[in-house]
């Protein structure tokens, strides 16, 4: 599933050539992707200026003067700005068109996306419980020392929990608990506040790599231009179970943890 860095590529991507763009038609080529899509979206949406491309964790937000068109990639949705004349594919599922002469394109061949409505003012029920942006300065290590507190769950699936911080996906919290040196079978609870310091500087550190260097490559993901990400390169627990770590050289361990495969050094993180 395309993660934080990922979905934020795709905004930066989509940002010059949709913000301040007149959406001049919607084509919804289905009535549902993960649930129906609501009909304020081909109702609300012709005629308005596109002000804004933003992303609240991996959804991402098309914000005009009547309300927001809420966007989920899910496992392999897709958003590329194409010519409107571009042939349609089979996974073609939504256009929006724009006053450019181009459309923006949701591909979704799993249908495990989105594509909802967040009237202006409001915030969708998606988006009501969850936690600070990593990369924000509300993510910090007294903060997540103090949510840690008597918390029993793995560090990593604490990290996951997407009401204490969101975005941070399996490949990131996995490449972060390395960084920081934490095994991440350990208590939340029974980590010390200097050892949080490491693990937020080494979130923040992490996924703003991972945005420049343009997210990771996954099987279904491409950039808005066709180009995969890179990142993926310079993993050094995710995906290299039963490899030799690049810093000790001791065999990269493998389990499962919240029903996720989980990748670690035994000789790095304790």
């Amino acid at each position: 599933m395309p993660e934080l860095p990922e979905v934020e590529t795709t905004r930066r991507g989509l940002a010059p050539h949709v913000e301040g763009r007149v959406i001049t038609g919607v084509l919804l080529r289905r009535p549902d992707l993960r649930w129906p899509i609501p009909p304020e979206v081909a109702a609300s949406l012709p005629g308005q200026r596109v002000l804004g491309v933003r992303r609240r964790a991996k959804y991402l937000l098309l914000d005009t003067a009547p309300g927001s068109a809420l966007l989920h990639l899910g496992m392999s949705g897709m958003l590329r700005v194409l010519p409107a004349a571009t042939p349609v594919e089979t996974h073609d599922h939504v256009d929006i068109a724009l006053d450019s002469g181009r459309v923006l394109r949701f591909t979704d061949p799993r249908r495990f996306g989105c594509l909802l409505w967040q009237p202006a003012g409001e915030t969708h029920d998606l988006l009501q419980r969850l936690g600070p942006e990593p990369l924000s300065d509300d993510f910090h290590a007294q903060y997540l020392y103090q949510r840690s507190r008597d918390r029993k769950a793995p560090i990593k699936t604490f990290l996951m929990d997407q009401a204490v911080v969101v975005g941070v996906g399996n490949i990131y919290a996995a490449e972060s608990l390395f960084r920081a040196g934490i095994a991440p079978g350990r208590a939340a609870g029974s980590i010390s506040r200097e050892r949080y310091a490491r693990l937020v500087s080494a979130v923040k550190t992490i996924l703003a790599h991972a945005i420049t260097r343009g997210g990771t490559t996954l099987r279904d993901f491409l950039n808005p231009d066709g180009a995969p990400g890179y990142f993926e390169q310079e993993l050094f627990v995710y995906g290299r179970e039963g490899e030799a770590c690049r810093t000790c050289g001791r065999t990269i361990r493998d389990g499962r943890m919240g029903n996720r495969a989980t990748a670690w050094c035994g000789g790095c993180q304790t």
